[in-house]
């Protein structure tokens, strides 16, 4: 698809909460990427996994039946909806690749409704009520940027997100954007100790990602405090404050912790080659002494 003339869009972040009801967070999202659209989003973004609880907070083989094919129905939606409002969209999904193998997995539409691809979780974490391991194997695509009709676009997800070497390794390829669809919250039983710091690290590295690469930094994350049945315990209090950083890292805006919101975000893709001009880290890399990352730990 030919890219706009224009280099100013408007990014749509979709934060919500959800229920245990699949098919109505589906609907819900839906609606609410419709209105995002209307509002003048180009570029619209889901939240990781929107269509279910997080359901990793145990290892539970039940939940595998929340898995889907891609495509399949919720990239039908998605497509109908990118093709009629003329937007990008990225969905969050749970992939069911083949028979015991399941990615964490975004879905990226262009504008006229086309599946341009999809990008498989790399990083997959393990941590109390994080049990991804469980359920996703890792991604075996690397890491990928799409020319979109409104502007090049990489998209990482959540655990991905505290890795520099992914955002390096997608804005090398001219991603003027990068997207992280992301579920991520606090242990209530934690919070009073370590919810500040915690996240002050989760928005700081990613707005580092943004200084380091001169490009844009859009995350969209989940709200409301999910105890999922069975399972009990204090769960997982999400924390939301969606956001989008600049491309020197300033917070251009932020949602709320704990109210829905659909974040609209006026941003100009012009403002990426000038910081990449003037600060120019991509040109000064020193590529012949990097080759030690590509190890565990060096001795």
């Amino acid at each position: 698809m030919k890219r706009s003339a224009s280099s100013e869009i408007k990014l749509g972040l979709i934060q919500t909460g959800v229920s245990a009801n699949p098919d109505a967070n589906l609907k819900k999202t839906a609606a609410l990427i419709a209105r995002a659209a209307k509002a003048g989003a180009k570029i619209i973004c889901t939240q990781e996994l929107f269509r279910s609880q997080y359901f990793c907070q145990e290892e539970n083989h039940r939940y595998f039946k929340l898995a889907e094919k891609i495509p399949g129905p919720s990239t039908d939606v998605f497509q109908k909806l990118a093709k009629k409002h003329k937007v990008v969209i990225i969905a969050s999904l749970f992939e069911r690749r083949a028979s015991g193998v399941y990615h964490n997995t975004a879905a990226i539409m262009d504008a006229d409704g086309s599946l341009l691809g999809i990008y498989r979780k790399m990083h997959i974490p393990d941590d109390p009520l994080y049990y991804e391991k469980f359920y996703f194997t890792p991604g075996d695509l690397g890491f990928k940027a799409w020319q979109t009709k409104y502007g090049k676009i990489g998209v990482l997800i959540c655990w991905d997100q505290w890795y520099p070497e992914a955002a390096r390794l997608t804005a090398m390829q001219g991603a003027e954007i990068l997207f992280y669809p992301t579920a991520i919250g606090w242990h209530p039983g934690e919070k009073k100790k370590y919810g500040i710091k915690q996240h002050s690290a989760w928005e700081t590295i990613q707005r580092g990602h943004a200084v380091a690469n001169g490009c844009y930094v859009a995350v969209t994350n989940r709200i409301g405090h999910e105890i999922l049945d069975g399972v009990g315990g204090d769960g997982i209090e999400f924390w939301g404050q969606s956001f989008v950083a600049g491309t020197s890292g300033e917070i251009i805006a932020k949602a709320a912790c704990d109210k829905e919101e659909i974040l609209i975000v006026p941003v100009d893709l012009a403002n990426v080659d000038t910081t990449r001009t003037h600060w120019p880290f991509l040109r000064d890399r020193r590529i012949d002494a990097y080759g030690d990352l590509s190890k565990r730990l060096v001795d």
